[in-house]
């Protein structure tokens, strides 16, 4: 088969259309067009992705043509504007697809100031995303994690809430200092590997990385400016505080992208650029990282129940989750690796659609505080639905999409320590306690004064809840077609990893 014809345009338009329409975006200075301009281009872009998800030969995969995209760039230094989409890369990239355009419309009657400014940088961060996600050049996946952090850092400082600046200023502090450490581990590694085609004395190529010839205790130096990199995005137990203060003083858009996808960056990039790299250094410390992210997923679930703020316990809940994912991870477990990138997806969708309830929730009453709500269900039946259906999701239940991949990870888990499993194990407990509780805080008893007012949602917002829904029970019921998409790049990670 021929590389150069399978797919060979479509990593490209992932990333060039939004970006090009992000800067079109500036000049705009209507209002109302500045929404209908971003909607349609994050339409598009879905459309692109569908078209590449449905009429590409992933035989392509297998006979390892990664590399779709590959020009000429820095040739001198070893690096190439390489991308390429796996399985993996090609579930991240729909994944960003999709939630755009389900943010703009869900949030559609929510206005900015310099609404042009604010959809630009919105499109600039998914560029930046399905850069990260496609790219197969180590210096183009560090500027593409850049691409996709600063646009964020400017919408939440321009356009978050009263205590917008220090939640900014701590988010920008964590985020630049896990990115030096992973452009200086980008550079170690790349000063050890043996050049490509002649072009230089060392390479940037991912292939050239996952061939890299370093001793243990090169490794074990890597692995940490990597995994600390990584583990701040995620974000994971100890590297999470940032996280809690960003998703409540951001605007529900940027705290949408930042929970349903950049936070996969991390997870990806363990996947992508720390296993089969320093494979042995990911075998020696997986008992340490899977500790520190059982302890997390505790720890997190335990906070999320003493929480009286809506965007905090989502925020808590979904540190929970992913330290689960990171946990599988390194378990070098086939099951538990697949179930992490179902899982990936499945958590996109879901707490993605948690955030957009309580936006609505916010845009009408004006707070979020549990503790000022009760009997919603009354005067927003449909909203209730909506919220019950992706809560539920949330902690897992069976015929759910995050069921799936839960399962799958929790039998990896427990496969790699029983010990580990069962403590673990506990957070689906405390998952469903904080879970009901919102449930029944918000939603159920009596109206009071300010709950009384609130009115049902418009139909543009019943249409994406709606395909929120229908896309979490058929993952749930019907997972195989994913399973059988991510199975080939679970194979190469884990072949890998395990002969490290």
């Amino acid at each position: 088969m021929n590389c150069n014809t399978v797919y060979i345009t479509f990593p490209e338009l992932l990333i060039w259309f939004p970006l090009i329409a992000g800067l079109a975006s500036f000049f705009i200075r209507n209002q109302g067009v500045a929404k209908a301009w971003a909607i349609l281009a994050s339409i598009i872009t879905l459309c692109i992705s569908l078209t590449g998800f449905l009429y590409t030969d992933m035989s392509a995969e297998r006979d390892f043509c990664l590399n779709n995209v590959s020009y000429e760039w820095l040739k001198y230094i070893g690096s190439s504007f390489a991308l390429g989409m796996d399985g993996m890369g090609r579930m991240l990239t729909l994944l960003t697809a999709i939630s755009f355009p389900v943010i703009f419309v869900a949030t559609y009657r929510k206005s900015y100031a310099g609404s042009g400014s604010f959809y630009g940088l919105m499109l600039l961060a998914q560029a930046g995303l399905m850069g990260v996600f496609t790219a197969m050049d180590a210096l183009v996946f560090y500027i593409f994690w850049e691409l996709a952090l600063i646009p964020v850092y400017f919408l939440c400082s321009r356009w978050g809430g009263e205590r917008r600046i220090p939640a900014t200023f701590k988010f920008f502090v964590y985020t630049f200092a896990g990115s030096l450490l992973m452009l200086v581990g980008i550079l170690y590694v790349y000063q050890h590997t043996l050049p490509i085609q002649g072009f230089a004395e060392h390479s940037f190529a991912w292939k050239a990385f996952q061939n890299v010839q370093l001793t243990a205790g090169q490794q074990n130096l890597v692995f940490w400016l990597f995994f600390i990199a990584f583990a701040i995005k995620m974000p994971v137990f100890p590297f999470h505080t940032w996280q809690p203060d960003a998703y409540e003083q951001s605007p529900a858009p940027a705290t949408m992208v930042m929970s349903g996808i950049m936070v996969k960056m991390g997870i990806f990039a363990v996947i992508r650029w720390l296993l089969p790299v320093l494979p042995a250094a990911s075998l020696k410390y997986s008992s340490i990282v899977i500790g520190i992210s059982v302890a997390g997923m505790i720890y997190a679930s335990c906070i999320a129940m003493m929480q009286d703020d809506l965007k905090r316990l989502a925020a808590y809940s979904s540190i929970a989750h992913i330290g689960l994912m990171c946990a599988a991870v390194f378990t070098a477990n086939t099951t538990a690796m697949q179930g992490v990138m179902v899982q990936m997806f499945s958590h996109g969708i879901n707490i993605i659609g948690l955030w957009i309830v309580i936006e609505l929730i916010e845009q009408q009453l004006g707070v979020r505080k549990l503790s000022q709500l009760g009997g919603v269900a009354h005067k927003a039946p449909v909203l209730t639905i909506m919220l019950v259906v992706m809560a539920l999701a949330n902690i897992a239940l069976p015929l759910t999409n995050a069921f799936v991949g839960e399962f799958m990870m929790f039998s990896g888990l427990f496969q790699y320590s029983i010990w580990y499993a069962a403590i673990a194990g506990t957070s689906i407990i405390l998952a469903a306690v904080y879970t009901l509780t919102m449930i029944q805080k918000v939603f159920l008893g009596e109206s009071n004064a300010l709950t009384g007012k609130i009115r049902d949602i418009s139909w543009n917002e019943k249409v994406i809840l709606a395909v929120l829904v229908i896309a979490v029970f058929m993952v749930g019921v019907f997972p195989q077609p994913m399973l059988d998409m991510v199975k080939d790049s679970v194979t190469a990670v884990l072949t890998k990893f395990r002969n490290g």
